[in-house]
């Protein structure tokens, strides 16, 4: 890939469509993600390629090129997000009732439900954007943190804060807030994915 843009640096654009495919499929995964919008992602994805294409001469080639992609399609999605009221998120992750140490962590690719909506529209878009890089696209902490230029530790934190504030509003959004009610800082903050940083 280093070579591609360095083709591309030097003038050949059509050696630009092969990153292009490199990355197309996962970035426009990651905006339908957000947007829960095919239309929206597809148009979105575009743009995100566009942008990239034309501050290419301003990237850091000692930085991963995908780190920059995700940054460029989480600013654009966000701006999608302003330009529109309604939104929509992918559901991540339910805790079972009969099970207090582990969360069950559900992907769904096309179903959508209101109570995911509304525990979703409570949250920051930037604690959607780590679940979703972290739950839906599998990055390590290691790559989150290129991502989004923070701390692998203290990402790892937010994710965790950020699924127990899901797991809350989720419960809410169904009528069930037994489970959380007077609970708070009992250590169900722990009960979340336990994934090795890579």
């Amino acid at each position: 890939m280093r070579q591609v843009l360095a083709d591309v640096l030097n003038g050949d654009v059509e050696a630009f469509s092969r990153i292009v495919q490199v990355y197309q499929r996962p970035i426009y995964h990651y905006c339908y993600h957000m947007l829960s919008s095919r239309s929206e992602a597809e148009d979105c994805a575009q743009e995100v390629f566009l942008k990239l294409f034309r501050s290419l001469r301003h990237y850091d080639t000692g930085k991963p090129l995908e780190a920059w992609l995700y940054k460029i399609a989480y600013h654009q999605c966000v701006d999608s997000l302003r330009r529109r009221k309604l939104t929509r998120y992918l559901p991540f992750f339910y805790q079972r009732d009969d099970d207090n140490c582990h969360v069950e962590r559900e992907i769904e690719s096309t179903y959508f439900n209101e109570e995911v909506h509304k525990a979703m529209s409570r949250l920051s878009p930037e604690e959607r954007n780590l679940l979703i890089l972290r739950c839906v696209e599998d990055k390590s902490y290691d790559e989150l943190a290129l991502i989004m230029n923070k701390n692998a530790a203290a990402l790892r934190k937010r994710y965790e804060r950020a699924a127990v504030k899901f797991r809350g509003y989720y419960r809410e959004a169904k009528g069930d807030v037994s489970h959380d009610n007077g609970k708070r800082g009992s250590g169900s903050e722990k009960a979340v994915p336990k994934r090795t940083p890579t």
